[in-house]
């Protein structure tokens, strides 16, 4: 990067960073690798870049290679000689799993609200960790919600009768919503019955036989 380029900061980079807990300087050098065109770590032109001291830089670098922000890959130039290249990937792959925890935070609070809303109350603490073991150890949250429709349209909003149907689903080997309506389907057109909603099996029935 040459002294005269300027860094382009982009919204998301310091959206991500900043929930990183990164000092000043570990900010500043990340941003200074982003912008890089050369990912060599050269001390000198760092600190005149950043306008930070030597130490304080080699600080941050140092504490961006134990948090695994950052990494070296040993590569060769053009007349076979090995130099250490900087590597954002580690940085890159915490904004990855940053977004995956935070989509599945808003997957899980958008479920409690639909069974609270479907329930017409608010949720016991009972229905609530129950709800969040299927979500963590063994339900698809979209087959969890499919039972739930199913739950409601026979008049058992109860986390009992969704808690069989979930059951009973996964004995026949129903892990997504797909599943199950083409269960139906294949169902209903091998025996030529009249097309029936989905809705019309009693789980709780075919359970008790």
């Amino acid at each position: 990067m040459s002294n005269n380029k300027k860094f382009v900061v982009d919204a998301n980079f310091i959206r991500e960073a900043s929930k990183l807990n990164l000092s000043l300087s570990e900010f500043l050098l990340l941003l200074y690798f982003e912008n890089a065109d050369d990912l060599t770590f050269d001390l000198d032109i760092i600190s005149k870049k950043l306008k930070v001291d030597k130490e304080e830089i080699m600080n941050a670098f140092n504490s961006l290679l134990s948090k695994q922000m950052i990494s070296l890959i040993s590569e060769k130039n053009e007349a076979g000689k090995r130099y250490d290249k900087v590597s954002l990937e580690g940085f890159y792959q915490n904004i990855q799993e940053s977004r995956s925890k935070e989509k599945k935070g808003k997957i899980k609070e958008d479920i409690f609200t639909k069974f609270e809303s479907e329930f017409r109350r608010p949720l016991t603490g009972t229905e609530f960790e129950i709800i969040k073991t299927w979500l963590e150890k063994m339900y698809n949250e979209d087959l969890i919600i499919k039972a739930l429709e199913e739950a409601v349209y026979n008049g058992a909003t109860n986390i009992r009768y969704i808690d069989t149907i979930l059951y009973e689903w996964s004995k026949k080997g129903f892990n997504t919503r797909e599943d199950v309506e083409n269960y139906y389907k294949n169902r209903y057109e091998s025996k030529k019955l009249e097309e029936t909603n989905v809705f019309d099996y009693n789980w709780l029935e075919d359970y008790d036989k």
